[in-house]
């Protein structure tokens, strides 16, 4: 990965940290609202969550970001107790609660040019402790708001196979859970307001 030295560990500090050190941090948006869906379609189960506590930032000038995605807050299931068995059981999130994905734009665009465009996300994908380098096609559409500020929307899908990621599922399981799950992301990035 060919990432200035200094780009990640500053995102991630602000990703880190909160909104206030976002606020004062000129160039770099935040996720004012978003949500990521995974999807498992296996032969006798479709299971569906939802995830609207995702948190990150965006370099506008150096095209880096980090997203943060907490484990415990997707929604949905067909039950609590499935649940339940996807925290406890198949994401340890009490040992691994979030998932991150950090990185930088390929294309060499203009986050500041109003339009649509599509561009690929590369970069360092943690899932259950796990990181893989990923490449991400990402549908971007770069708004200006009425106050002569930026906005970023992110559509992305891509699929992610949990051996990948070290997350085993039991034989007996195994026709309700897909072994490769497909995750859809609809990110807004926008000016954070200082307090």
């Amino acid at each position: 990965m060919h990432l200035p030295r200094h780009t990640l560990p500053f995102i991630t500090v602000l990703l880190l940290c909160g909104q206030s050190l976002l606020a004062q941090a000129p160039g770099k948006l935040g996720i004012g609202s978003g949500s990521v869906t995974f999807i498992s379609s296996a032969p006798h189960e479709h299971i569906t969550a939802t995830n609207t506590a995702v948190s990150g930032v965006l370099s506008l000038d150096e095209r880096s970001f980090a997203v943060r995605v907490p484990m415990r807050s997707f929604v949905g299931f067909n039950s609590p107790l499935q649940k339940e068995h996807f925290e406890e059981n198949y994401m340890e999130t009490v040992l691994f609660p979030n998932a991150l994905f950090e990185g930088r734009i390929i294309e060499a665009v203009d986050l500041r040019t109003p339009g649509k465009q599509q561009v690929r996300a590369k970069g360092r994908f943690t899932i259950h402790g796990v990181a893989r380098e990923r490449i991400v096609l990402c549908d971007i559409m770069i708004e200006r708001t009425p106050a002569g500020r930026n906005t970023v929307h992110v559509l992305a899908d891509l699929t992610v196979p949990l051996a990948d990621h070290d997350i085993r599922v039991p034989r007996i399981v195994q026709q309700k859970i897909a072994s490769v799950i497909d995750v859809k992301v609809d990110l807004l990035f926008q000016p954070v307001e200082r307090p």
